[in-house]
């Protein structure tokens, strides 16, 4: 159960309301987050507002930022976004082996890049003051500049919304986690992650 109860769109004050609207369809299925985020109206338009953004005009292909989000979230352990973001993955294609395991020191099933990305956003996730030079040398062979920046924004941004769900206690939405398993991914090492 949350700690702060989910806003319905009647609680939610007029001057808000298209961005509550726009949050709800932008991001379809994470209806118990962003009724929750709407109690901080300015956090909830700005968060989800460069999530979308920075999403849309995007030179990194989907399928690498979300191995990202579900590498940094499990090593946050953010049930919420790993199970969201690991549904996300199962249909951009990533076989679901590779989903369940993705924090694994060798991962099956990903390519170099996915486990390079992999690898930075663990590093930046635990320990980015201590992130080596040759980490940023191996980026600099798939990624420009400016693509790794964004990288790294959208690892941290990972964290803030691990953070806040963790804090707010955000309840999963009804019928998530079967639908994963329904997508054949293993749902056994989420045992571990609130």
């Amino acid at each position: 159960m949350p700690r702060v109860k989910n806003l319905s769109p009647k609680e939610i004050k007029k001057e808000n309301m298209d961005d509550f609207l726009k949050f709800k369809e932008l991001f379809s299925g994470f209806d118990n987050q962003i009724s929750i985020y709407s109690h901080s109206p300015i956090g909830m338009k700005y968060l989800y507002g460069m999530s979308h953004e920075i999403s849309k005009n995007s030179t990194i292909p989907k399928r690498l930022i979300e191995i990202a989000v579900v590498a940094a979230s499990y090593q946050n352990k953010c049930k919420y976004c790993v199970v969201h973001h690991s549904s996300i993955l199962a249909d951009l294609g990533l076989d679901k082996e590779s989903i369940a395991n993705i924090t694994e020191l060798k991962p099956k099933g990903l390519k170099k890049v996915e486990v390079l990305v992999r690898d930075y956003a663990l590093s930046v996730t635990d320990e980015a003051w201590k992130i080596k030079d040759s980490l940023f040398k191996k980026l600099k062979d798939y990624f420009s500049e400016a693509e790794i920046v964004e990288l790294t924004m959208r690892i941290a941004l990972t964290g803030l919304f691990n953070k806040v769900n963790q804090a707010l206690e955000i309840d999963m939405e009804e019928g998530l986690m079967a639908e994963l398993m329904n997508k054949g991914v293993s749902t056994e090492n989420l045992k571990e992650i609130k």
